[in-house]
């Protein structure tokens, strides 16, 4: 026999569901208007065009930064590439040196950092605006950024602090006031403190709330809509039970985590690929044309360079200073190793997997193409290219694998689940050491950093696309503003600690630890 007053409880709740629902999706709409209001100003500002034109001085900034360092180094990023290879393989690793990983693990890390829905959902909004041709300047812009990437990362080394119990940190906040201070430059302590804060700010948006967002996006897209916060609820659940452990935790974690999410997104976009190799050639085609020509999209070809630009900045976060962080960990007595080894992430990240990605989008025939006038059909704003289906950004690329094989969103759900949780763990190291550089070292600063994090990933997975992805790039842009202007007075160093070392190699006085 069922008890009667059970019974009665089972139907009031479920009677109870639809307005739970509908309350639940009222929360969601709160949060978006709060956030979007409170955030606006500070986008507005970091992404002000020069006058008289669309061109946002950011992205000119960080274009400038990279081709100085590319050009100042010698093309360092060709040059010792190979070296590179050998460095992550460990032939030269002491398990002696100072540090906490590997430079397979530092490397696992910072990609696990950068590695994620910027090259899923930040290129489909790339290419949905800027059309393929911002894949030329996306990865024209990853070249040059290996060269960033090497000299932040050669720093965060060099003026790491190690502690007594084995225990590092390090990062532009640490080679900024530690580095001014060797050099007799005033403003290092000021600057620092300045970069620490933009870094909570791009740790708790692009590296939490965009990766939180999008993954819900990804998942209701499949199972069907629901809030948000449920999401969210369920990633600051298990991000805390990881980042819980500190860095050893989180590169066991990634080093595992980033090849076999590298692995399982890149296969499935070679089979796609494959399946429509015919069309390879074309989109090339689309990609070289739209670069220089625009092919009618919205801003012509201002349009396709600028979002190449901020989506590969957005992606492999070349120059924002925030892969130092982690790269800071390494066991290494030669910073200048670390460089090496850091750039190969724009090359994984922009040149590999963001090309992967835009080459899909492009020959699934989701973009509207008018096959008369030889251009792409913008939509009834003339903000973007017209979709198959209206959708844009981690839908977008959702649909692009799903128009060769209909289950294929399913591996994509996978893989951007596996994006979103591995960058939010890397950049929840990068918000703490920032935390801790403001507020000390300590276990209960620490763990209050961690649960601020997590409070995040659920307000990032109830807010919409739009404010979140504004205030992401805004965040960690802010971030590049103060760590280039650094790196301008600090390379010198960098070309010191190169010189030296490739002395040391050229006469043998480096060896190799395993043939």
């Amino acid at each position: 026999m069922f008890n009667k007053s059970a019974l009665a409880a089972a139907a009031a709740t479920l009677m109870a569901t639809p307005a739970f629902a509908q309350d639940a999706m009222g929360i969601d709409e709160k949060v978006n208007q709060v956030f979007a209001d409170v955030t606006g100003p500070f986008v507005g500002l970091i992404f002000a065009p020069f006058p008289g034109t669309s061109f946002p001085w950011i992205v000119m900034w960080l274009v400038i930064a990279a081709s100085v360092f590319t050009l100042y180094f010698g093309l360092v990023q060709f040059r010792f590439f190979g070296h590179a290879i050998r460095l992550v393989k460990g032939d030269y690793s002491d398990p002696n040196d100072a540090g906490e990983v590997s430079h397979f693990q530092a490397l696992a890390t910072a990609l696990s950092g950068t590695v994620g829905l910027g090259n899923i959902a930040g290129v489909a909004v790339a290419v949905g605006i800027g059309g393929p041709g911002a894949t030329f300047w996306m990865i024209l812009a990853g070249l040059l950024g290996m060269a960033s990437k090497f000299t932040e990362c050669t720093l965060g080394v060099k003026y790491r602090n190690e502690y007594a119990d084995g225990s590092v940190s390090g990062g532009p906040m640490y080679y900024i006031s530690k580095g001014f201070k060797e050099l007799g430059l005033p403003g290092g302590k000021a600057l620092a403190v300045l970069f620490s804060i933009f870094c909570i700010l791009g740790a708790l948006g692009g590296g939490n709330m965009f990766q939180a967002n999008q993954a819900h996006a990804q998942i209701s897209g499949i199972v069907g809509d629901y809030p948000g916060w449920i999401t969210g609820l369920v990633f600051a659940t298990i991000v805390f039970l990881v980042i819980v452990g500190g860095i050893k935790s989180i590169a066991r974690v990634t080093e595992k985590v980033v090849p076999f999410m590298g692995i399982l997104y890149v296969g499935a976009a070679l089979i796609i690929l494959i399946i429509n190799y015919d069309m390879i050639g074309w989109a090339f085609g689309q990609i070289f044309a739209g670069a220089f020509t625009g092919l009618g999209i919205a801003g012509g070809f201002v349009g396709a360079l600028i979002q190449g630009f901020k989506r590969a900045a957005f992606s492999n976060e070349a120059g924002v200073g925030s892969a130092a962080i982690a790269h800071s960990a390494v066991r290494t007595n030669e910073p200048i190793t670390e460089g090496f080894v850091s750039l190969l992430e724009p090359l994984i990240d922009t040149v590999v997997i963001c090309t992967m990605t835009a080459l899909v989008i492009t020959i699934s025939g989701q973009l509207i193409w008018d096959a008369e006038a030889g251009t792409y059909i913008l939509n009834e704003a003339g903000s973007a290219i017209a979709t198959v289906d209206g959708n844009s950004g981690v839908a977008l690329t959702s649909a692009a694998f799903g128009a060769s094989i209909s289950w294929f969103p399913y591996v994509l759900a996978i893989a951007v689940v596996l994006f979103a949780f591995s960058t939010m763990i890397s950049w929840s190291y990068y918000g703490l050491k920032a935390w801790t550089y403001l507020f000390g070292e300590g276990k209960t600063t620490e763990l209050v950093f961690k649960l601020i994090f997590c409070v995040f990933v659920v307000i990032g997975a109830a807010a919409s696309l739009g404010p979140v992805i504004d205030f992401s790039d805004a965040a960690i842009f802010a971030m590049a503003v103060v760590n280039i202007f650094a790196l301008y007075f600090l390379m010198k160093v960098v070309r010191k600690e190169l010189a030296a070392y490739a002395a040391k190699l050229k006469s043998g006085e480096i060896k190799r630890v395993k043939a």
